[in-house]
């Protein structure tokens, strides 16, 4: 599926109708080049599934994870691996009991072979604005 988003409120909106159709043990990878709204859309949706516009919600690029509590008694997983230089290092970060919940993936490619199966790839390139994206969005069988 290829979406147009042609303001960051597009994305916004886009991040809170995944949010919407996520549920516990989901996955949600975010590739694209830096600067092309990734952290947007991670921080759109945690807001949206929280129930909490406020939320602040930094970026896990020095921390490589920040977790979250949703209704419901599920946990948020928002994890940056920029900075990882392979899968070896989720294990030391909880990867094994984040997957129990809900996972948001910058730069999924680090995952080698721990790619999960069933995962929403989201692809996120630049538009034809600053604020422009184009969305590619795979997997989620049957709940686009």
């Amino acid at each position: 599926m290829n979406i147009t988003l042609d303001t960051l409120t597009a994305t916004e909106a886009l991040a809170t109708r995944l949010a919407g159709l996520a549920r516990a043990g989901d996955a949600l990878l975010l590739q694209g080049p830096l600067g092309a709204g990734k952290s947007a859309l991670a921080r759109a949706f945690l807001r949206a599934a929280t129930g909490d516009p406020a939320l602040e919600v930094p970026s896990p690029t020095f921390t490589l994870v920040q977790s979250y509590d949703l209704p419901g008694g599920i946990a948020a997983h928002h994890f940056d691996l920029y900075r990882l230089g392979g899968p070896a290092g989720l294990i030391e970060l909880g990867w094994d009991e984040a997957r129990a919940g809900i996972i948001l993936v910058e730069w999924p490619e680090r995952l080698g072979p721990l790619v999960p199966q069933g995962a929403l790839h989201v692809e996120l390139l630049p538009g034809a604005s600053e604020e422009a994206r184009q969305a590619r969005l795979s997997g989620w069988e049957g709940r686009l």
